[in-house]
């Protein structure tokens, strides 16, 4: 209980775009309690704000400022039966061991010279997709139920033939390394390791096209996601597209399929989990879903 429970980590890529100032909504807590929404570790500076006290404040002395707030916090929550003010009492406490736990964490003097060659030359880069691996996997040793790493710069409308091999390079040898790391550590087998985006690219081309500059447009009818760890089956292809990968033509999976079948892997029900709000019970998969037994071990 050191650390939160749902971490985000999110990563330049070398051909970045412009940053989506919606980011932030993607790690929400959803209808859960606001403590349980994810903390976005910084690649710049301190990894999470306001993580060292200010000056002339001591460590003893924000313990004692804490003790008094949360004193004043449980009065008013027997007051008004609100349960985000017990929330936020939960994530003060929360931050303040976080002054101990997020240094260490990203503290890599003890690493293996090995291990950190595995990642690839940009594992001391801070805020790199390679760093952020590195600590995704330090994260799941001290029990972060919930990683999440973004890598930006994928939206190719134009500089593709560039641009998608500075991101191969970005990201190819730092996952490899990442799944070969929880494997030997003995991590793979409880962790579920998901890849992919919100859609894929036209096989088409868009914009100018040249030899070296063009584009390729958003396609959402069908691309590629894979699943390691945690219960997958190993080896596993499930679904075929047509001769021009537009279309779907053998055993499609909808994005409720998916979530049902990260949900079977992660040993939950997607029919039975379920959260009331405003007279109606929500669930993730909505009133649709269908585990792809194909592929679970």
């Amino acid at each position: 209980d050191e650390l939160p429970a749902f971490l985000v980590m999110v990563s330049d890529g070398s051909a970045a775009r412009p940053a989506d100032p919606l980011y932030a909504r993607l790690w929400g807590a959803g209808f859960l309690p606001s403590n349980h929404q994810g903390v976005s570790l910084r690649g710049q500076g301190d990894p999470v704000l306001y993580l060292s006290n200010p000056p002339g404040v001591s460590t003893a002395a924000r313990r004692d400022q804490l003790d008094s707030l949360a004193a004043l916090n449980r009065r008013r929550q027997q007051l008004e039966g609100d349960s985000a003010i017990g929330a936020r009492i939960v994530q003060h406490e929360l931050a303040f061991r976080m002054q101990v736990s997020v240094p260490e964490l990203i503290d890599f003097r003890h690493e293996r010279q090995a291990t950190l060659e595995a990642y690839g030359p940009q594992v001391a880069q801070p805020g790199s997709f390679a760093r952020n691996c590195l600590l995704a996997r330090r994260m799941a040793e001290r029990g972060v139920r919930f990683i999440q790493l973004y890598h930006r710069g994928w939206d190719q409308h134009y500089n593709l033939p560039s641009d998608l091999r500075l991101q191969c390079e970005d990201v190819d040898q730092p996952i490899a390394a990442l799944l070969r790391d929880l494997k030997q550590r003995g991590l793979l087998d409880d962790t579920l390791v998901v890849w992919g985006g919100e859609f894929g690219r036209t096989t088409y081309s868009q914009g100018r096209l040249t030899q070296h500059n063009y584009g390729r447009d958003h396609h959402g009818r069908c691309f590629t996601m894979w699943i390691a760890g945690g219960g997958a089956r190993a080896g596993a292809v499930h679904g075929r597209t047509d001769d021009f990968c537009y279309n779907v033509v053998e055993d499609p999976v909808h994005v409720h399929d998916l979530n049902a079948t990260l949900l079977h892997l992660l040993g939950v029900d997607h029919k039975q989990l379920t959260y009331r709000f405003q007279g109606r019970d929500y669930r993730l998969t909505d009133v649709h879903g269908a585990v792809v037994r194909e592929l679970t071990g």
